[in-house]
């Protein structure tokens, strides 16, 4: 008869025939090797379910991560959709001591996430380029008249109306914030010039602005939300709850200086007095919508000097010369910088140029020598620097740096700076900065002149920035190794215009801090769709699980059919043998126990 033989890479002792004569071969395996094979099918099925379930989920999670922080990219810089219904609005009037700047903003819904914020970003038109205007002077110049304010900063304002699209005017908040200029003028003009604002704004734009979104902030809300602005650069960067070292800034404008950066929560201090000032210089906010999350806390230091801006810093230094020049020729019976024959030389003012000091009606006469090295030393004593430990400009506190594990922005004047004469914006290199500086000053106002004319600085540089560019290098320089005590070797500042290729200014985190409770009702409605999703989830995977295990049970219920199976088999061959045995021997046969 023909015996049909299968075998595999199994033991040899697991290699079994199907006869067609008698029962299967298969039924005389042992129970063990039954049951493994068994056990053995159902796990290969149970893992590859597995396999393709976790695939199809985790796999078109990242799908969709990746997806999102292409899109996220991509629609930084496209034309704002202003058709797209779901798009919210805000607008920021940065109010500073040269100019006023206004920054229309604009955000997506919130994805429901709690450990997210809201998506800001500034608005851009049809060509891509980001909705900002800019007017001068500064609001300050209304101090005596505050009754023109408003016909001031109408121009601003509809600029931003013709962008925003008409419908959304009443719920897009617009907020109105003075910086330096507008604090260091008297209480009661600061009062009439908001005053002005909040009466005549919403009588002529529908934007949602109330009392509470005109104000004069302090320069150490303004470095807050510039810390904010530096440290949170867009939806991509919340992917990871854990957060990065955040970097730090320093910003010197035209009237003041401010350094900003985030401490550890235990500070040591030098005394008590210390202790007491330092309450008023450090700060702690959050920019989440839920109080009781802390991967949106920040601690940070913050000091504004008023008096160290670039602008100021040159009225001081005018002014001290002016008066000290006078002294000595009273005493001194000299003529210094009384006429154009005998000017007084001025360090700080490139070699052979010429400038005029007016003061009560009195002029005095300059010439530059253009000497970088005794310019700075001749600016040093203006830092006011003490004794005290840890302090700064003017002796005011200031927690360590840790130089080596610290990252540094420098915007405003440090920027203009390194860059619009210099060219050396970016990674700022002290020795390479002196050098540049150094004979930038030597060289004759009239070669500067020409080099100008032929177009070999900044588009944005004036002649305004060529006269006083030696001064404010130098200032520049004292302010960051003298007055912060930065060491000449730290390798860690980057002069900048930009972060993550925008202009960096602190109204991005003012009005995501205005706006951080906003998320609050989309994280509730995301919190009840995600108890729907969870069980359709639970309900997709316990059903791929429910398939398995009955897939497991049918087979094991075949290897206790074919065990049941086997046992009768070997039953009727023993029944049978035994019958065969008696009728050989010429006995009857005997009924067998248990015989089917």
């Amino acid at each position: 008869m023909g015996r049909i033989s299968v075998s595999c890479l199994f033991p040899a002792s697991w290699h079994f025939s199907i006869s067609p004569v008698g029962c299967p071969r298969i039924l005389n395996t042992n129970l063990r090797q039954i049951v493994v094979v068994g056990i053995l099918a159902a796990a290969v099925s149970l893992l590859y379910f597995s396999v393709i379930i976790i695939r199809h989920k985790y796999g078109r999670l990242s799908r969709d991560k990746k997806f999102h922080r292409y899109l996220a990219r991509v629609t930084d810089i496209e034309a704002t959709d202003t058709s797209n219904p779901h798009i919210n609005y805000g607008i920021v009037v940065d109010c500073g001591s040269s100019g006023s700047r206004i920054f229309v903003y604009c955000w997506p819904r919130h994805n429901g996430n709690p450990h997210d914020l809201l998506d800001i970003r500034q608005m851009r038109d049809k060509n891509r380029k980001p909705v900002v205007m800019k007017i001068k002077p500064g609001i300050s110049e209304f101090a005596t008249s505050p009754e023109k304010v408003s016909d001031y900063i109408s121009p601003l304002l509809s600029f931003a109306a013709e962008h925003v699209p008409r419908g959304k005017h009443k719920e897009t908040p617009l907020y109105i914030l003075c910086t330096a200029g507008m604090r260091i003028l008297p209480e009661s003009q600061q009062k009439a010039i908001l005053e002005d604002l909040l009466t005549d704004v919403p009588a002529h734009f529908d934007f949602l602005f109330s009392d509470s979104h005109a104000e004069v902030i302090s320069g150490k809300q303004e470095d807050d939300e510039a810390v904010v602005e530096v440290n949170v650069p867009g939806a991509e960067s919340q992917a990871a709850i854990v957060r990065k070292r955040t970097a730090g800034i320093l910003d010197m404008g035209g009237v003041s200086t401010q350094i900003a950066y985030e401490v550890p929560k235990s500070v040591s201090f030098a005394s008590s007095q210390q202790e007491e000032v330092a309450k008023n210089l450090l700060a702690e906010f959050n920019l989440g919508c839920d109080v009781h999350r802390t991967e949106h806390v920040y601690r940070v230091y913050v000091a504004t000097f008023l008096g160290f801006g670039g602008n100021a810093a040159r009225q001081r230094y005018e002014d001290s010369i002016f008066a000290s020049t006078l002294l000595r020729n009273r005493l001194l019976s000299k003529q210094t910088g009384l006429t154009s024959d005998t000017p007084y030389l001025d360090p700080c003012l490139p070699l052979d140029i010429r400038d005029e000091i007016q003061q009560n009606g009195q002029t005095m006469y300059l010439r530059g020598t253009g000497d970088f090295t005794l310019c700075r030393k001749t600016l040093q004593p203006f830092m006011n620097k003490t004794n005290e430990t840890q302090t700064s400009l003017n002796g005011v506190y200031q927690p360590p740096v840790h130089f080596q594990n610290s990252e540094f922005y420098g915007f405003s004047e440090f920027y203009y700076c390194t860059e619009d004469v210099l060219r050396m914006g970016g990674d700022y290199n002290a020795a390479k900065f002196i050098k540049a500086a150094k004979d930038y000053c030597a060289t004759k106002w009239s070669v500067l002149r020409e080099r100008f004319d032929q177009g070999l600085y900044a588009s944005h540089a004036d002649l305004h920035r060529l006269k006083y560019q030696c001064f404010k290098s130098a200032w520049m320089y004292e302010v960051f190794h003298r007055g912060f005590s930065f060491p000449v070797n730290y390798s860690n500042l980057k002069t900048a215009l930009q972060v993550y290729d925008k202009e960096v200014q602190w109204t991005l985190g003012a009005i995501l801090y205005r706006t951080r409770f906003l998320p609050l009702r989309d994280i509730q409605q995301e919190t009840f769709r995600a108890g729907h999703a969870h069980w359709r989830s639970f309900s997709f995977v316990y059903n791929h699980y429910l398939f398995s295990a009955c897939f497991l049970v049918v087979v094991l219920s075949i290897l206790l059919y074919l065990l049941r199976l086997r046992r009768i088999h070997r039953r009727m061959l023993w029944s049978g043998s035994a019958s065969s045995l008696w009728m050989e021997e010429g006995l009857p046969p005997q009924k067998m126990a248990g015989a089917l």
